[in-house]
């Protein structure tokens, strides 16, 4: 039996990362709409939830193998940095003050998708370190080499 080229991006480790990190960033902002709690909280999480759906869609239609102008897994890892960051810092002003439960249960939430967004990052930076030519080049330079032999 053959072994096919590609595994589908939904059923590899990649793909559960971001459907988990989709899951919960969804799950905190909508404990952020029904607490009512400020607006920046909805709308970094809203944000999240939007750049996941994006690339998520992006790799099921393969095309970020079409649009090879762009590096997408080095967008992939910077979006994972930064939303690190961001939803850190919005968890940490959800958590400190006494507010209502649903506010502290979009910061829990929050929180536990910014420890995805490193898994995901650290994903993607691991099969870049043991894939450096990426699935970009058809072939290694120096196998180009060896056929000018």
């Amino acid at each position: 039996m053959a072994k096919p080229k590609h595994r589908p991006f939904c059923l590899s480790v990649k793909g559960h990362v971001k459907m988990l990190r989709l899951a919960l960033s969804v799950t905190s902002m909508t404990f952020f709409i029904l607490a009512q709690a400020p607006e920046p909280y909805i709308v970094i999480t809203g944000f999240e939830v939007t750049i996941i759906l994006f690339f998520i869609i992006l790799y099921i239609l393969r095309l970020d193998r079409l649009m090879k102008c762009l590096f997408w897994p080095l967008l992939d890892i910077i979006n994972s940095i930064v939303t690190t960051l961001f939803l850190v810092i919005l968890s940490v002003l959800a958590l400190i003050p006494e507010t209502t439960t649903f506010t502290i249960l979009g910061g829990v939430f929050a929180l536990i998708t910014a420890v995805f967004c490193i898994a995901d990052g650290a994903l993607i930076y691991r099969k870049l370190l043991f894939n450096p030519s990426g699935p970009y080049q058809k072939k290694p330079a120096h196998d180009k080499e060896e056929e000018d032999l």
